[in-house]
């Protein structure tokens, strides 16, 4: 089965993540795996940088690093299994090298219904599927 599995979480919507973290969550039982959640905060545009405080980085990564250790001690594996990083940079990138980076052997995410715009822009989840070199599990609502 299963022994690293990474779980990208969006902080702006937690309850569309949890059919992927309860699937992550049963597959790495299933193979005594590890899950990584991360999270993937964008970069402040330079146009925004003037309006926003010095330290709007720092407090929008603590945030997002307490939202995750929440939502890691709500999964109830024991001490190790359960990790959480935030990155910042662009949300399908930053996913697959955290992937690479941690050797992760599955990707399990959530995705929105495909609608018109992503039909044709792609989603990240579809730039996910199309460039992971690991295995990737979508799932639905």
């Amino acid at each position: 089965m299963y022994k690293c599995i990474l779980v990208p979480i969006d902080l702006s919507d937690p309850t569309l993540a949890k059919p992927a973290i309860e699937t992550a969550v049963m597959m790495a039982e299933a193979g005594e795996g590890t899950i990584r959640l991360v999270n993937v905060l964008p970069m402040t545009p330079v146009m925004l940088a003037e309006y926003v405080p010095p330290d709007f980085d720092v407090q929008q990564r603590k945030s997002a690093e307490d939202a995750l250790t929440t939502i890691a001690k709500e999964i109830g594996f024991d001490g190790g299994r359960v990790s959480a990083i935030v990155r910042q940079g662009g949300i399908y990138h930053e996913i697959l090298e955290e992937g690479k980076a941690i050797k992760a052997d599955l990707i399990v995410m959530s995705s929105h219904r495909v609608g018109m715009r992503t039909y044709f822009l792609g989603s990240n989840a579809g730039h996910v599927v199309r460039y992971a070199t690991c295995s990737v599990l979508v799932v639905r609502r």
